[in-house]
């Protein structure tokens, strides 16, 4: 199993696309705090449909608590545009999380200092524009992740 963690993710649709693609590759989610958004928000309940039911969602009130969870992952991933390693270039293993920034302010610079062994980037091609939308960040990451563990 993969776990995907969204560090205090602030748009609903977003998680709730990220819980779908949760949901269907049987990957866990965890949503550290603060949210954006209320977890029943109808936003994120339509954006995940009826998949949220199925999810494996774990929700932690800050990063301190999240480390301390027996369901969390022992190795992560900090997936980052300040990285030079490409995600093609990281060997992922079955268990392994990947780490989201928020929407508006990425990941913090000490979550940056914690990960730094393990943080890799998704190329981007046009390099004028900023990052990708974060559900689709998170679904080439998750995919690339499976093809090379082949669950």
């Amino acid at each position: 199993m993969l776990h995907i963690i969204l560090f205090q993710p602030q748009i609903p649709q977003n998680t709730g696309n990220v819980g779908r693609m949760c949901a269907v590759t049987r990957s866990r989610l965890h949503l550290i705090h603060p949210l954006g958004y209320k977890i029943t928000d109808a936003n994120l309940r339509r954006a995940g449909m009826d998949y949220w039911f199925s999810l494996d969602v774990h929700e932690h009130a800050d990063w301190k608590a999240f480390r301390a969870s027996p369901a969390a992952p022992e190795r992560m991933w900090l997936f980052t545009t300040r990285a030079k390693l490409g995600f093609w270039d990281a060997k992922f293993a079955d268990g392994d999380g990947l780490v989201f920034g928020n929407e508006g302010d990425g990941a913090p610079e000490w979550l940056h200092d914690e990960l730094a062994e393990r943080s890799v980037t998704i190329p981007h091609m046009n390099t004028e524009l900023r990052s990708l939308n974060l559900s689709t960040a998170v679904g080439i990451a998750c995919y690339e992740a499976l093809r090379q563990v082949r669950v």
